[in-house]
């Protein structure tokens, strides 16, 4: 598989790389979380996690955003960059995947010590229903 951006060196990549590690670091979570702390690019990035491993297509992305090429194209760019976004070229397809191992161990940094010096609550909170 090909990835279309190296996060280090932002250049085609011929490894698909996976960003998982047991034990995030602060300086890291704060760079994803100041990624997804823009709106867009959390809309972004919350589609792609629906789209599961199949990922989008950026035309679709554009589609149902609704904005400018460029626009999207520069928020995808900082989702690449954190590690949160893939992207493979399919022929003259861009395809955008979420990067289930970063968000994964972003989730778990942010809850690694959930009442570590306090109980729990006795009820778990539950997202609202539409």
């Amino acid at each position: 598989m090909q990835t279309y951006f190296d996060n280090s060196r932002i250049t085609v990549d011929s490894v698909r790389r996976t960003h998982h590690s047991a034990a995030m670091n602060t300086d890291d979570a704060a760079a994803h979380l100041e990624a997804l702390g823009n709106p867009t690019r959390l809309r972004i990035y919350r589609l792609l996690v629906r789209a599961g491993e199949t990922g989008l297509p950026v035309g679709r992305l554009q589609a149902a955003l609704d904005i400018a090429p460029s626009t999207l194209s520069h928020h995808l760019k900082a989702l690449v960059l954190v590690g949160l976004v893939t992207q493979e070229r399919q022929a003259t397809t861009l395809l955008c995947r979420a990067n289930y191992d970063v968000m994964h161990s972003l989730i778990e940094f942010l809850v690694a010590e959930c009442c570590a010096d306090s109980a729990c609550p006795a009820q778990p909170v539950r997202p609202r229903t539409r």
